[in-house]
């Protein structure tokens, strides 16, 4: 993860966040003066941001809007306050309604980002100060220091190609924290048809499959909020194994970008959280899925049981049956 240090300083009311980025410092400047690319990494995973008003100069204002997988919205505006491209710029950030105006009640800080030039690419220290003790410990509580590593460790992402970073990777599982999980796959397609393929049944039953020798018997899609849906699989032949399925419902449907369903294995009363989220690029389209977890021992007892194999080798035959066609 680019973070490599977070402080809270109650004495001289700041939180200071220093993040190593291996980038050039004019590419770290891009992504923070572009909203489209802010987008992709200002929210931790599960919350991502829509800027929806960006006046890029001193005394203009940046509003932006956190959706949460359960329909919830946090909201926040920045005034710009000084604009040093590509060394730094100054604003205040403030939590706001969806029009960006500031929440009187909530505090606002005064937060400096600067960008210097190291051996590796890029050294940024972001420096939070705050109006008083209790509004830094505020904020803290809120969550401000986890929330800030998991959406920084997202920036990897942005600053590269994704080709370069995440091509022949396979897919590959990041543990965030103990009840979160998150699951990154490129695939060679463009993102509506892996969107498609998610979202068809007669195209889940094509590469949905997981190890070879098993078929989808069932497959109810949600196209709706708060519809159910339901997926069956079952082995094939001499293939061992018991059939088995899962279900659950749709909690937000943003075609072709992301969706959120529960899910739980049908019989069983664990339930987690999935959010699924595509991004293409060039051709190519980044699939991330961030699961929530009830607890650790659930995290681990399904990621053992190969899920990520599974997944990788599902992922492979969806570009090989479908993306290539």
């Amino acid at each position: 993860m680019p973070v490599t240090d977070v402080k809270t300083d109650a004495e001289n009311l700041t939180m200071t966040v220093v993040a190593d980025l291996a980038a050039p410092v004019e590419r770290v400047w891009d992504v923070y003066s572009d909203p489209r690319q802010l987008e992709r990494f200002w929210g931790p995973p599960g919350w991502p941001a829509t800027f929806t008003a960006w006046d890029h100069t001193v005394g203009g204002k940046a509003n932006y809007t956190m959706h949460g997988p359960r329909g919830e919205k946090a909201s926040g505006t920045w005034e710009f306050l000084e604009i040093d491209g590509p060394r730094a710029f100054t604003v205040i950030d403030s939590f706001a309604d969806e029009d960006g105006t500031p929440d009187p009640n909530l505090p606002s800080m005064r937060m400096t980002f600067t960008f210097e030039p190291t051996a590796e690419g890029t050294r940024m220290v972001t420096t939070s100060h705050f109006a008083s003790a209790e509004a830094l410990e505020q904020v803290v509580e809120m969550g401000a220091v986890e929330g800030t590593r998991q959406a920084m460790s997202q920036l990897d992402a942005v600053l590269q190609d994704l080709r370069d970073y995440a091509q022949g990777k396979g897919t590959q599982v990041e543990l965030l924290d103990d009840t979160h999980v998150r699951i990154t796959r490129l695939v060679e397609g463009p993102r509506d048809l892996v969107w498609r393929a998610h979202n068809d049944a007669e195209l889940m039953k094509q590469w949905l499959l997981g190890p070879d020798g098993w078929e989808m018997t069932e497959c109810i899609v949600a196209t709706e909020v708060g519809q159910p849906y339901r997926t069956s699989w079952a082995p094939v032949g001499d293939t061992p194994g018991e059939a088995f399925g899962f279900e659950g419902e749709a909690l937000l449907i943003d075609a072709p970008k992301r969706s959120v369903q529960t899910e739980r294995m049908i019989g069983m009363p664990v339930q987690t959280l999935n959010d699924l989220n595509l991004y293409e690029e060039d051709g190519a389209t980044l699939i991330t899925l961030f699961i929530e977890y009830p607890d650790k021992e659930t995290r681990d007892m399904i990621l053992a049981t190969g899920m990520a194999d599974g997944m990788e080798t599902s992922y492979q035959r969806l570009e090989r049956e479908l993306l290539t066609v």
